[in-house]
């Protein structure tokens, strides 16, 4: 591999503002705050607004759109069978 090209690969923390869920994992992100971990040690922290623990098809709160009606309007509109 050559040198200098790849970025840093280092541990970081995400938080998800929605549901104030965290967890530590490694990214080559960058982060402006830090945060103090578990084990002590301080960490980049980096803010996101979806994570597993908020989004809708990981908590079972996902809704189904029934769109045949809409298919079969549009093929009685333009004729198509």
């Amino acid at each position: 591999m050559k040198k200098g090209i790849h970025p840093q690969y280092h541990e970081v923390v995400f938080q998800d503002i929605s549901t104030d869920f965290t967890f530590l994992t490694r990214s080559t992100m960058k982060a402006k705050e830090t945060i103090q971990w578990a084990d002590g040690k301080e960490y980049p922290l980096i803010k996101v607004e979806v994570s597993s623990q908020s989004h809708p098809f990981y908590t079972g709160k996902q809704k189904i759109v029934d769109t045949a009606g809409r298919v079969d309007r549009f093929r009685r509109k333009y004729g198509l069978s």
